[in-house]
């Protein structure tokens, strides 16, 4: 529910602050990267039949779901491709196989992420700036020690229409975690901290800290909560922020840590972002188009003797209007999830897998579930749960596929259990394979089996390489068919889906794949039909300032792509033929 007055709102993020304050302050651990079901049908290219001026068929960012985009380091439309490098942005034809513009970046360092509609690319940038103070330091007014390092999230809108033109940034304190594209609408999921100057450090005891700062905590203002969105566009400049009665509380607690949901039209350029905002804290986003979900750990006060149960909090966006969104409810499972892949909506019920426990091999003391949560007002509410999955064990991948559901475990060796939930009240456990090694990541193919990235292992469960899986799941028990391995090599498609490419039309998948020597990595391509999986080739980059490293892939028409900090290389799809070579110095 919204709170009815900012007064209202202050006083329960005071209080809910207060309680969570330790002798050193706020300490809510480490932040959890933002990290990311369509059917196996709608992964797919574009339909064969296309208009005379329709761009070739293309591959897209490799998403969780086909309604919902990602940011990623690399996009295309087809007509061309844009790269986000160091600091700028490169824009290639790929019919010619040439950098057609360059733009620098001003405020961004490193990569980023990004999203592309039409004409127009967001820039998604989060990093750390110094702040500089003469010298001796000056403190603050109350004796302490100013911080010498902020974040700063900055979103860069750039239009493509002719030569690329910056229209139009966003700047924040608030913390990115991820982004959600349907259409040109895009959705960015911001967490934001209390900004308390906590003095309880200069106590000599610890009750005599924890009161100092339960005390800063009651007397902040509402400003130390609630995010500032500054948006420049068309020379002005205007600072945003979450109306008080757009800030919900969870029926369970109000947490001192903010979660936002901006929107932005992209077609529209940066304007007011129409935040709203939860009292509580997130780590992991998952969308579909019409709803999106942040979970997180929920909160204990830090001066509790044992350490919390283990649990999820779960909140659901309802996004699929144009405009503002609407929190609407909120609720918790046992367990941690491992990423987004771990949720999926269906039916309009919310499936989950966990791992409870701590990961103990040989003592048991560690088992999975999947839940099924129904939205019963403003709380989502368990209907159905499977539980003892994986033993002693904790999930290493997931893949939700319509109503059936697929959760791989491992210590020793990969349990792939298969679950039926097309009774959302009674799931049920239907198949289990047990084979060496695990599957990092699950992908559907477009014969209707499963695609696995992992390591193999013998059978102590040391790992021994990387391990492409193929396996047959039409059955009522899963097998698995075929298998590569490359022994001593991981790849970086088993801990980031957007590393991953697989074109229906032909069977080709391509990852990074870096060798046991740790040089390089480079794009190992193979082919996967029927029953089989094959290499078909490697492709490498020119070493470079960053090592040549492939990282991303993608098809237009009959071109593959692949691209390092360094460049991109165009190559035939067929023969992997080299057919140019783009450096991005």
């Amino acid at each position: 529910m919204s709170y009815d007055s900012c007064g209202a709102l202050l006083d329960g993020l005071r209080r809910a602050t207060a309680e969570k304050v330790g002798p050193y302050g706020l300490d809510d651990g480490p932040m959890m990267p933002g990290s990311p079901e369509s059917g196996m049908a709608k992964r797919g290219p574009h339909a064969a039949a296309q208009a005379p001026d329709a761009p070739p068929a293309h591959s897209r960012t490799n998403a969780h779901e086909a309604d919902a985009d990602e940011p990623d380091l690399v996009k295309t439309d087809g007509r061309r491709i844009v790269a986000l490098t160091d600091g700028g942005l490169r824009v290639i034809d790929p019919a010619t196989r040439k950098v057609v513009h360059r733009l620098k970046l001003p405020g961004h360092h490193g990569t980023g992420q990004m999203l592309l509609s039409g004409d127009r690319v967001l820039v998604l940038h989060e990093g750390s700036s110094m702040i500089s103070y003469p010298r001796p330091v000056p403190p603050s007014r109350d004796g302490l020690l100013p911080k010498p390092v902020s974040s700063m999230t900055r979103l860069t809108l750039v239009d493509l229409s002719a030569a690329p033109e910056v229209v139009g940034t966003m700047t924040t304190e608030a913390g990115y975690l991820d982004a959600r594209q349907s259409g040109a609408t895009v959705r960015v999921v911001m967490r934001n901290r209390p900004k308390i100057e906590f003095p309880g450090h200069r106590r000599a005891g610890e009750q005599e800290a924890v009161a100092a700062n339960r005390a800063a905590a009651l007397k902040a203002p509402l400003d130390a909560w609630l995010p500032k969105f500054r948006v420049e566009a068309g020379g002005a400049a205007k600072t945003y922020a979450p109306p008080c009665d757009q800030v919900s509380r969870p029926a369970s607690y109000t947490g001192s840590t903010m979660l936002s949901v901006l929107t932005f039209d992209l077609s529209q350029g940066l304007g007011d972002p129409q935040a709203i905002a939860v009292a509580a804290d997130g780590s992991t986003v998952y969308g579909n188009g019409k709803s999106l979900y942040v979970t997180g750990t929920p909160p204990h006060p830090l001066t509790r003797s044992k350490a919390p149960a283990q649990g999820t909090d779960v909140y659901k966006f309802d996004v699929g209007r144009q405009g503002r969104p609407r929190y609407v409810a909120a609720g918790s499972v046992k367990g941690d999830l491992l990423n987004q892949y771990s949720m999926s909506e269906h039916a309009g019920n919310l499936r989950l897998a966990t791992t409870v426990g701590r990961f103990d091999p040989g003592r048991g003391r560690s088992e999975s579930s999947v839940h099924v949560l129904a939205q019963d007002g403003d709380r989502l509410t368990e209907i159905g749960r499977v539980d003892g999955l994986g033993k002693g064990e904790r999930i290493y991948s997931v893949r939700f596929i319509g109503a059936t559901a697929y959760v791989v475990t491992f210590r020793q060796v990969d349990p792939l259990y298969v679950l039926d939930l097309n009774d959302p009240r009674r799931p049920r456990l239907t198949g289990e394979l047990k084979i060496t090694g695990y599957s990092a990541y699950l992908h559907p193919t477009a014969d209707g089996k499963l695609l696995g990235i992992g390591q193999d292992a013998d059978t102590t469960g040391r790992t021994r390489g990387l391990q492409v899986s193929l396996f047959d799941v039409s059955g009522a028990q899963p097998r698995r068919v075929a298998s590569y391995q490359l022994e001593g090599a991981s790849s970086q498609a088993e801990f980031e889906a957007h590393a991953f490419l697989y074109w229906p039309r032909s069977g080709l998948t391509v990852i990074p794949v870096t060798r046991p020597d740790g040089g390089m990595s480079e794009a190992l391509a193979l082919k996967v039909s029927g029953t089989s999986i094959t290499k078909a080739g490697t492709i490498r980059h020119p070493s470079g300032t960053y090592g040549g490293g492939v990282r991303r892939s993608l098809v237009v028409g009959d071109t593959l792509w692949t691209f390092s900090m360094d460049g991109a290389r165009a190559t035939d799809a067929a023969t992997l033929a080299n057919t140019a070579w783009l450096p991005f110095g």
